[in-house]
């Protein structure tokens, strides 16, 4: 088949949990979101909640509808040899206008027993953050699980909750296991892989417009939370300018910092791989196939680039930064 591929731009896919806010309309100038809004799935394959393509010929097109189309020239061979035609991760922007629920995913392996599915490994790029702002991740001190579950039975969670501030730039890695939670005035940027399946531990006592509280999943979490405590839960990664900075390293993805305010040329040969690349702040054109076509990017936007595009030349029409995905090792199934 002759390649035809593009850099792919798709609808938002919003949701409007009770937590969401306005940051979307306001940062991202965007005037079709709905009110309370607090994600905005930009890629995703999961069932009943597939991305349609919004530009070029293939517009109106789904992602897992290419993706049986174009097989490894979208996602790479590789990657394709591992997942099929299911895609392999979801990103997605995250609006915290309250605190998210404290929560935990499964392994794979523990996901894959209870659900068929694969687990979920996460990580953040902070956009945003409002004074105060933080975020719960892990534990702040070792836990075994009976005292996990004392805990929790005295209503105590939070004492044991390690909460961190949170500033403009900031990554953080959620392995499978991990508890976690967004908290309020906070807008990031979150790469997982391509699975829903979360374990909702602690919920605020908040109910919804109807009096009902969110349904609770401690017997679940119990055999999927890790109560191992960690001595740094913050990524550490120097941002240069004009430079691509690896943040996270991991067999589910790969995710860099590229910041810059030149013109910047990328050829990516050893990549087999689809790239995307979320725009976090300022705008950019990017050119391809040998400068003959490109598409726009500005703060607020995410692109696909399939795997059989290599050279991409970048433009910034500001500074610019990009969080850059890619799968470099992929996880068995």
């Amino acid at each position: 088949m002759e390649n035809n591929l593009y850099p792919l731009k798709f609808k938002p896919i919003y949701k409007t949990p009770i937590w969401g806010g306005d940051k979307f309309k306001k940062i991202f100038n965007r005037s079709e979101v709905p009110d309370r809004c607090g994600e905005s799935w930009e890629i995703s394959g999961v069932d009943d909640y597939n991305s349609v393509i919004s530009n070029g010929f293939l517009a109106g097109n789904t992602l897992n509808e290419i993706l049986e189309v174009y097989m490894g020239d979208l996602v790479g061979d590789v990657v394709y040899d591992n997942f099929g035609n299911n895609f392999p991760l979801l990103v997605k922007f995250i609006d915290a206008n309250d605190n998210l629920s404290v929560q935990v995913h499964p392994d794979d392996e523990l996901a894959w027993q209870r659900h068929e599915s694969f687990g979920k490994t996460e990580m953040w790029y902070v956009l945003d953050a409002e004074p105060g702002a933080q975020l719960v991740n892990g534990f702040n001190k070792e836990m075994s699980k009976e005292e996990y579950l004392e805990t929790v039975k005295n209503g105590k969670l939070m004492d044991i909750l390690n909460f961190m501030p949170v500033k403009k730039g900031d990554v953080f890695f959620i392995p499978s296991g991990r508890v976690h939670a967004i908290g309020k005035g906070i807008l990031l940027a979150e790469i997982q892989q391509n699975s829903d399946i979360t374990y909702r531990i602690f919920d605020y006592n908040r109910v919804d417009s109807n009096g009902k509280s969110r349904e609770l999943h401690n017997h679940q979490a119990v055999d999927a939370i890790d109560y191992k405590f960690y001595n740094d839960y913050r990524v550490k990664y120097n941002s240069e300018i004009n430079k691509t900075v690896n943040a996270v390293d991991c067999k589910y993805f790969t995710t860099n910092i590229f910041r810059f305010n030149m013109p910047i040329e990328k050829d990516t040969p050893e990549i087999d791989s689809f790239i995307i690349y979320m725009c976090t702040d300022g705008k950019c054109r990017i050119e391809y196939d040998d400068d003959r076509n490109f598409v726009d990017l500005k703060k607020g936007e995410t692109i696909l680039v399939p795997a059989v595009i290599k050279n991409l030349c970048f433009y910034p029409l500001e500074e610019t930064t990009l969080v850059q995905t890619y799968i470099k090792i992929v996880s068995e199934k």
